[in-house]
């Protein structure tokens, strides 16, 4: 069975597209092999810069011949349903074969479909996912037809067997497969000829090319911490720039060099920033001081003075965009220093958050307000809260994070500190953008958890106020992941709030918008609105001056505004039951990916006070555990029996069994013993629900498992005797109700 060797060499691809153009390689490839009838042992895939490389072990010598039998129409059916079975198959009259059946005798078809050699599919395959391959972007060159994400220069394909290496026989708008390759453009640039994968590895090595991303990596990060640490320094981690960067060279040499002492005195994140995305540097700091002190590039040709030609010009371009990042830098301090941080976010007032939700300065003011409701919840000062709230996205007018998005948050919180607002208010800027993704770290001080659910709420309450929700994989604005940042946010400091009490507070500025729409109809026709007011057009435009002015400042509401309040909005739907929804759902991904089922999830959301997150989940995990013991899994099996008879009964009678199970009508010792132990577990289950003891409740309810088996075991619930039957039933309801008083077990699946 021969090896198949497959390599595309281009100029150079960009890095980002690597990984994904391997992954199309091997899927196209191997997909398309098997479709024909070839199979294979094992592929793998690589990349340089200049090269996207497939190697597939095993492979078929040629596809099986292919046999199937056709079954047409019978011998006597009219020769006009012959001819078009004759036609379909592709063969003659003649060669068809009559065979008995049932109901005579029948045409048969048998067609063969012989094998192919493996080059001829190899090539038939590889030509089509070189025309068809998707590219993100590609491009065109030259007077040809093809498009590639740069020129295509070449096309090695060799088959090895133990007879040698063959070409495969393939020609792709004028680039014929042949089975020689290039090695380092610089380095090594002549071609050469390779017989098989481990040739072409070892003689890329030789040439300067390492194959292997992984490889590259390896050796980058490897060396890179070995100049820093003869220096008594680290590198700063870095997996997406490392994956970047292998991916842009082919043979990786290593530099170290050193910051200028006049930007020392920089945050360590701007100078993290700068050098990533500008030059693909690597930060590398002092593990004492904790300041970046050098930086590793990592350039793609060995020199003969060992990279300082190349230092220096690295140097020298370092010292512009640091030199620019400085200038940010102060130039910020000084506005902070004159206008305080609040100068700085004047301009938020002139910035557009979205058309219908207001400005930046609009959305600031909610979120402070919101805050302050919070606050106490979370353990938070209320008016430390606010302060911190509004503040905490000032840093949007820097002139540091004009340049550097990335950096909102970060640098309001050295802004914060340069100001002399107390340290809260600084990790408050920094940190309420968090938790960003599901392996982001969770704030824990108190005011800084205040201000970040404040910030996702307001979001949440607002495009779900102007209906702009997530629709299947689309979320423009992120809205999942602010939800998920709630929930992460309640559980990981086990905050007790009442979510939809928070969520109706983060609508109360958009329900007095509706009440300022339903008085006005449209804010605009000043002179209509007047009227319907009675009140002079130049009254009117003053009330609305000042309405705009206290929702900037949130002093509380005027008097026009309380009248506004007074509105009924009873028939007009409000959305935040259908965001407590959406929690929910984001809930249940959270939880399903710490082990917990989702019927176990649904079992709990059915019950009271399934807008307390932590007590929810406090509650679920405690049946979680529960239904993995044994007396869980057949307590359940026990609780379904009964409610299914009941069920079933109360459907038939047409009353509900809910009251009125006497002890004194009991027959059997079975059922005096079920009386007794739900007296007992109903007596354990209040006090333990109570203190939201679930454990101890779902101990109780699990010493019901043995009298309950034993009571179905011994003893007839449809009696003949009316009197009994009912008060059975009536005890089957004790059990339900028991067993619901903790969870709505009816959710439990299996």
């Amino acid at each position: 069975m021969p090896d198949l060797l497959i390599e595309l060499f281009s100029e150079e691809i960009p890095a980002r597209m690597q990984g994904r153009a391997r992954d199309d390689l091997r899927r196209l490839v191997t997909d398309g092999l098997v479709a024909a009838g070839l199979t294979y042992a094992s592929a793998g895939a690589f990349s340089t810069p200049r090269r996207l490389v497939l190697t597939i072990e095993g492979l078929s010598a040629q596809s099986p011949t292919l046999r199937e039998e056709r079954k047409g129409p019978k011998a006597d059916a009219p020769a006009a349903a012959i001819e078009g079975f004759v036609r379909s198959t592709g063969l003659t009259r003649d060669q068809l074969e009559l065979r008995d059946d049932k109901k005579g005798q029948v045409y048969f078809a048998v067609l063969e479909k012989p094998g192919r050699p493996a080059g001829v599919i190899v090539a038939e395959v590889l030509e089509e996912t070189i025309r068809t391959f998707p590219w993100p972007k590609s491009m065109r060159w030259g007077t040809g037809t093809l498009r590639w994400v740069r020129p295509l220069h070449s096309i090695l394909c060799i088959l090895t067997d133990e007879a040698g290496a063959q070409t495969v026989p393939l020609e792709v708008e004028g680039i014929t497969a042949a089975n020689t390759t290039a090695g380092h453009r610089f380095l090594s640039p002549g071609r050469f000829a390779v017989t098989s994968f481990d040739d072409y590895r070892a003689k890329l090595k030789r040439a300067h090319v390492v194959l292997d991303s992984a490889e590259r990596e390896a050796m980058i990060w490897a060396e890179a911490g070995n100049l820093a640490f003869a220096r008594g320094l680290e590198v700063v981690e870095d997996r997406g720039l490392l994956t970047e960067v292998a991916g842009l060279v082919e043979w990786p040499v290593v530099l170290m060099g050193e910051i200028g002492e006049e930007f020392l005195s920089l945050p360590p994140e701007v100078l993290q920033t700068s050098m990533r995305e500008h030059q693909k540097f690597f930060s590398v700091k002092n593990p004492r001081t904790g300041r970046i002190e050098g930086f590793v590039t990592v350039a793609n040709n060995a020199t003969a003075d060992h990279g300082a030609t190349i230092l220096k010009g690295n140097r020298k371009v370092l010292s512009a965009r640091l030199s620019d990042a400085r200038f940010f830098w102060e130039n910020d301090l000084r506005t902070v220093t004159a206008q305080g941080l609040e100068g700085m976010g004047a301009g938020l007032a002139h910035v557009t958050f979205h058309n219908k939700l207001g400005s930046q300065a609009d959305r600031v003011a909610r979120i402070a307000a919101l805050a302050r409701e919070i606050a106490p919840l979370v353990g938070a000062q209320p008016d430390l809260a606010a302060e911190a709230a509004r503040v905490v996205k000032a840093d949007l007018q820097s002139a540091m994070v004009g340049e550097f998005p990335e950096l909102q948050g970060v640098m309001g919180g050295y802004y914060a500190r340069a100001a002399g607002l107390p340290e809260a208010v600084a990790n408050a800027c920094k940190a309420h953008y968090s938790p960003l993704g599901p392996s982001d770290e969770v704030p824990t001080d108190p005011v800084s958890v205040a201000v970040a659910l404040a910030d996702k709420i307001d979001t949440l309450t607002g495009f779900w106020w102007i209906d702009e929700k997530p629709t299947g994989s689309k979320d423009p604005f992120a809205l999942r992941r602010a939800a998920l940042g709630v929930v992460r946010l309640v559980l990981a400091n086990k905050v007790r709030l009442r979510l939809l009490d928070v969520i109706l507070a983060g609508y109360e500025p958009f329900d007095r918008q509706l009440r300022w729409e339903l008085e006005c109809e449209e804010q605009d026709a000043d002179v209509e609105a007047a009227k319907r007011l009675d009140v002079p057009v130049s009254v009117f435009q003053d009330w609305r001056s000042k309405i705009a002015q206290e929702k900037r400042q949130r002093n509380g509401p005027s008097d026009f505004e309380r009248r506004l309040f007074e509105i009924d909005l009873s028939n007009v739907p409000h959305p935040g039951a259908s965001l407590l929804a959406f929690f929910h759902d984001r809930l249940k991904v959270y939880l399903r990916d710490q082990g917990i089922r989702h019927d176990v999830i649904d079992a709990c959301l059915a019950m009271p006070g399934n807008d307390d997150l932590t007590l929810l989940v406090k509650r679920a995990e405690a049946l979680a555990a529960f239904l993995k013991s044994d007396d869980g899994t057949n307590l359940i099996q026990g609780f379904k029996r009964a409610n299914n008879i009941l069920t079933q009964a109360e459907a038939k009678d047409g009353v509900e069994y809910s009251y009125g199970a006497d002890p004194k009508f009991a027959e059997t010792e079975e059922e005096r013993a079920l009386f007794a132990a739900l007296d007992a577990a109903e007596a354990a289950i209040a006090p333990a629900m109570q203190a939201e003891d679930f454990a101890a409740a779902m101990a109780a309810m699990a010493a019901l498992r043995g009298p309950i088996d034993a009571f179905f075991t011994a003893v007839q619930i449809n009696t003949d005797n009316a009197v009994v039957r009912r008060n059975r039933l009536n005890l089957l309801s004790r059990i339900r109700q028991t067993c619901l008083s903790v969870a709505d077990l009816t959710r439990i699946e299996g």
